[in-house]
């Protein structure tokens, strides 16, 4: 995770590993899985795709984004 040693670890101080675990879970949640596109997952972030699934497990129509790639 490029991301999270770039913009959340690198050269930080934290005050004890409880402060870096609290810190680093709420990058992941607020920013990393919000945030950032990841092109595994078709440039989306991962609430998104996740958002997406649901949706198609339960036979709701796709998104405009999970469809313009398609041809």
């Amino acid at each position: 995770m490029r991301t999270l040693k770039e913009e959340e670890a690198d050269g930080r101080a934290y005050r004890d590993i409880d402060d870096a675990r609290n810190r680093i879970g709420e990058f992941i949640d607020a920013v990393y899985n919000k945030q950032r596109l990841h092109s595994a997952i078709d440039y989306q972030s991962p609430d998104e795709y996740e958002a997406g699934l649901i949706r198609l497990r339960r036979g709701a129509p796709a998104a405009i984004s999970e469809t313009e790639n398609c041809y």
